[in-house]
């Protein structure tokens, strides 16, 4: 599978690691990019990006990607401009951080993780991948019956491949209950879509990425992450979310790879 002049579709696309994964796939000549992001700035970007690809149709959605009128109006827009989506990186995610149970010092009194917050990261970090995928995998399915295609032949190309959003901190990572057990999940996700869709010529993988420079990260504060981060990661320093998306695409063009890679600098998670 190469990236040029394939149509693909980006969640979280308005900054951080979406964004440069747009530009990463636009550099390598994708055809069409779908440009999906909650926030405003995503038709910025896309402004921005078209006028550095100028051969690369870029269009931009801003939704909720958790909504499912909007990931179908998504697909039925890239369809029509510009052909099957055949790759979906759906990498939009939330953090909502709290340790799981915390007792007041004074009162003694402790506090759970709030199930509202547990459940709105499942939301956004699992379900919402999963399914953006499922609709890749949906219409290229009925593509082919249309066209009165059977079970897919090894001589034929991939008809498509997604690439899932894990996390180091799927191993585990004091405060962070819900994040670390959505991106675990997707694992799971993954090696049954892998499963299902392997007769069908599609791939279903995960990027772990280690802590990254955006503005997630950034937001933990210089205090943390010098404290706690890069004396725990080998490389010495946060990842750019350039690398990561360099590790993105060869999973999207590296046919033989159907599991995960970890992008994680040599970070290793440590107890409280």
């Amino acid at each position: 599978m190469r990236v040029a002049q394939q149509t693909a579709v980006v969640s979280g696309a308005a900054g951080g690691i979406g964004l440069a994964l747009c530009r990463e796939l636009m550099r390598r000549g994708a055809g069409a990019v779908g440009m999906v992001d909650v926030a405003p700035g995503v038709s910025e970007a896309a402004a921005e990006l078209r006028r550095e690809y100028e051969q690369c149709r870029v269009l931009d959605f801003q939704g909720d990607a958790g909504d499912p009128q909007f990931r179908s109006s998504v697909f039925d827009d890239m369809q029509r401009e510009a052909g099957l989506v055949r790759i979906c990186l759906p990498c939009a995610g939330i953090t909502r951080d709290k340790l799981a149970v915390k007792v007041d010092r004074e009162s003694g009194k402790s506090r759970i993780y709030p199930v509202e917050s547990f459940r709105e990261v499942l939301e956004v970090n699992l379900l919402a991948p999963v399914y953006w995928t499922l609709e890749m995998i949906a219409r290229i399915l009925e593509d082919r019956k249309a066209k009165g295609l059977g079970k897919w032949q090894p001589e034929e190309d991939p008809q498509g491949v997604a690439v899932f959003f894990g996390s180091v901190s799927s191993l585990g990572n004091p405060g962070q209950l819900s994040y670390a057990a959505s991106k675990a999940a997707l694992e799971g996700a993954a090696a049954t879509l892998r499963m299902e869709c392997a007769r069908n010529g599609m791939r279903c993988v995960v990027l772990h990425p280690g802590y990254t420079d955006t503005g997630m990260v950034r937001a933990v504060g210089e205090e943390i992450i010098n404290e706690y981060i890069l004396p725990a990661t080998q490389l010495g320093r946060l990842i750019q979310p350039r690398e990561i998306a360099e590790a993105c695409c060869f999973l999207v063009e590296n046919a033989a790879v159907t599991g995960s890679l970890w992008a994680d600098a040599g970070w290793h998670p440590r107890p409280c």
